[in-house]
């Protein structure tokens, strides 16, 4: 079984989003988007795109979105059947989180790593 194929995000917290994200923006050149992020969408070896986007944002420190990991990002991998990974990583003793999501954005799970980092899975709706 094919595990993880890629990174769909990276997602931080900062004590001034806005601050930080304009400092990426001028600094950086990520074009912001007004939801709070990037998608930076990917290409081949061609220069023509590929069939994917991965996401970068920042949301504001103190939330809840990454409980119960204890750090300041969370890396969102792309992966292709969310359901049997999620299985596997259960079989094999892993600390996976028992909800999921499913709606127009893909399917998503989530798992801790042993340093206590929560994981984002991300099983993208079909043809993306």
């Amino acid at each position: 079984m094919k595990r993880v194929t890629g990174i769909g995000g990276i997602f931080f917290h900062a004590q001034d989003p806005a601050a930080l994200r304009a400092w990426y923006g001028r600094h950086l050149g990520i074009d912001v988007l007004p939801w709070g992020g990037a998608a930076f969408s990917w290409r081949g070896a061609d220069g023509q795109p590929a069939g994917g986007t991965t996401i970068w944002s920042i949301g504001q420190a103190g939330s809840d979105h990454f409980a119960p990991g204890t750090a300041s990002f969370m890396i969102n991998y792309r992966v292709d059947d969310l359901d049997a990974l999620l299985q596997a990583l259960r079989a094999e003793g892993c600390q996976v989180l028992d909800n999921t999501d499913d709606g127009e954005f893909g399917k998503f799970g989530w798992v801790i790593d042993p340093e206590g980092n929560k994981v984002e899975l991300w099983q993208p709706p079909a043809g993306q």
